[in-house]
C-alpha cells in the first residue's frame, strides 16, 4: 500500500513530467559554438553513472570538443537556453561501424521524452553521414534498449561488434570493465544492439 508521501511524490513527479513535456526543446547538431557546455556534460555523465551504479564510461573533454567541431554530436536545450541533453557518434573500422554513444539528459529534464528525441536525432545524423554503416549501441539501460528496438536495432553478440582496439579502450573507464576483461571481451553487463542498413528500411520513414 502506498503511503501519503508516496502518493504525493508520484503526483509531483507526474506534474513535473507534464510541465516539461510542454517544453519545446531545441535539438540540433552540435558545433564549435557549443564547446562551452562540455564540462557540464562530462560532469553530469559521471555523476549519473555514480548515482545509478551502472557502467557509463567517461569521455574526456577533448573527445567531445572534437565531436562538436566535426559535426558528429547532437545537443539539446530548453526554451530558456539551458543545456538539456547530449549524444555523439563515432566511426570504427574505416566506416563499417558507427556507434551512438554518450546519451545524457540533465536531471531536471528526465522523464520528459527528451532522451527519445535525442536518440532519434543522433540516429538520423548517423544515417545521414554514414548511410552504409552498421550502427551499434552498448547499454545497460532498459529505456535505451526500447528506443533502439523502435529504430530497428536488434540484440547481437559481442562478436558482431568492431574489433578496433581503440573502441575497447573506451571501456576501461567503465566500472564493469573487470567483468568484460574476465570474459575476454565476449560478454559483459551491457546489451549489444545493432542496426543493419541492408535489412532495414525504417530510415525511409524518418523525418
Amino acid at each position: 500500500m502506498k503511503t501519503i508521501q508516496d502518493r504525493t511524490d508520484t503526483a509531483v513527479f507526474s506534474l513535473n513530467e507534464k510541465v516539461y513535456e510542454s517544453y519545446d526543446f531545441v535539438i540540433e547538431e552540435a558545433t564549435a559554438k557549443h564547446i562551452f557546455y562540455i564540462n557540464e556534460i562530462c560532469e553530469e555523465t559521471l555523476s549519473s553513472a555514480k548515482a545509478r551504479g551502472t557502467g557509463i564510461s567517461g569521455r574526456p573533454p577533448e573527445l567531445l570538443e572534437k565531436k562538436m567541431k566535426e559535426g558528429e554530436a547532437i545537443i539539446a536545450f530548453a526554451p530558456d537556453g539551458k543545456w538539456a541533453g547530449f549524444a555523439f557518434i563515432s566511426l570504427w573500422e574505416n566506416g563499417k561501424y558507427v556507434s551512438n554513444s554518450g546519451l545524457i539528459v540533465a536531471p531536471e529534464f528526465r522523464h520528459t521524452g527528451l532522451a527519445k528525441k535525442i536518440k532519434r536525432k543522433i540516429f538520423e545524423l548517423s544515417r545521414k553521414k554514414y548511410p552504409k554503416a552498421h550502427i551499434f549501441s552498448l547499454t545497460t539501460g532498459l529505456a535505451v534498449m526500447k528506443m533502439n528496438h523502435e529504430l530497428g536495432f536488434e540484440p547481437v553478440t559481442y562478436s558482431e561488434l568492431p574489433n578496433d582496439e581503440l573502441f575497447w579502450e573506451n571501456c576501461k573507464s567503465c566500472i564493469n570493465c573487470p567483468i568484460l576483461l574476465s570474459k575476454e571481451r565476449k560478454n559483459c553487463l551491457c546489451t549489444a544492439m545493432l542496426y543493419d542498413p541492408k535489412s532495414n528500411n525504417i530510415s525511409d520513414s524518418l523525418e
